[in-house]
């Protein structure tokens, strides 16, 4: 049975071997090559190329949203059998919010220059917003169930998520932690706006935080709290996290 891909068939085999390095890095084969087109296809890029709607990665990032928080949920609950539902349910908030996935996709194996986005997305920034990247990383998790079961999206996830789980959280909770921290040692705290960028129906804003005056970092996101989130913690892991002990 064809597909709307099947129009574009040159443009795909010569984008398949292109996402052979892709595959080696994630450390799964796809059997329907499809799957992994569709998981990393933008609806910018499907507009470009006047593809079906649906071929884009939204419904098979539905499906493994689905995966995520069952692998990740079991996951800890067997590693913390003393730790009640309350806590395990902000412990799996922290590891399958947006931030944290897409730090896992960035340092696990550099998502953001797969993904398939419109000339006009992609120039505008779209392959570094962690919307983006975080929504591809749930579609390849979906791909990856689609095409050979449960087990090897839950290796997949193991693999790039829950390895070294200890050290990802805490992205959603970084402002407070931030505060806390200030307060303790007597410094000040200031969240600035530098810049806006995109238009107005599709706006990134980029924050900065500013620690006793002295230490800053910056954080881009859709929202500026989700901004300032990101500017907290790369505060807290690169002058702060890094100094204990």
């Amino acid at each position: 049975m064809r597909n709307s891909f099947d129009d574009t068939e040159e443009h795909l085999t010569n984008l398949i071997e292109g996402y052979k390095d892709l595959q080696k890095l994630i450390g799964y084969d796809f059997r329907d090559s499809d799957l992994l087109v569709k998981a990393l296809s933008h609806s910018s890029y499907v507009n470009e190329l006047k593809l079906n709607k649906h071929d884009d990665y939204e419904r098979t990032e539905f499906l493994g949203d689905a995966v995520l928080e069952l692998t990740v949920s079991e996951f800890l609950f067997r590693e913390n059998p003393d730790m009640h539902e309350g806590e395990l349910t902000k412990l799996r908030a922290s590891l399958v919010c947006e931030p944290t996935l897409a730090y896992c996709a960035r340092t696990g194996f550099d998502l953001g220059k797969f993904v398939l986005l419109g000339k006009g997305e992609d120039s505008s920034g779209g392959r570094g917003r962690d919307s983006i990247i975080s929504d591809v990383f749930e579609a390849i998790v979906g791909a990856i169930y689609l095409d050979g079961g449960f087990e090897p999206a839950a290796s997949f996830i193991r693999r790039f998520v829950l390895t070294d789980y200890e050290k990802k959280i805490g992205f959603d909770d970084s402002k407070t932690i931030l505060q806390e921290y200030a307060q303790d040692h007597g410094m000040t705290l200031e969240y600035e706006l530098v810049e806006e960028r995109g238009p107005a129906h599709d706006r990134d804003y980029v924050m900065r935080a500013v620690l006793d005056g002295k230490i800053s970092e910056t954080g881009v996101a859709k929202s500026k709290k989700a901004a300032q989130q990101l500017a907290a913690n790369a505060v807290l892991e690169k002058h702060i996290n890094n100094n204990k002990g």
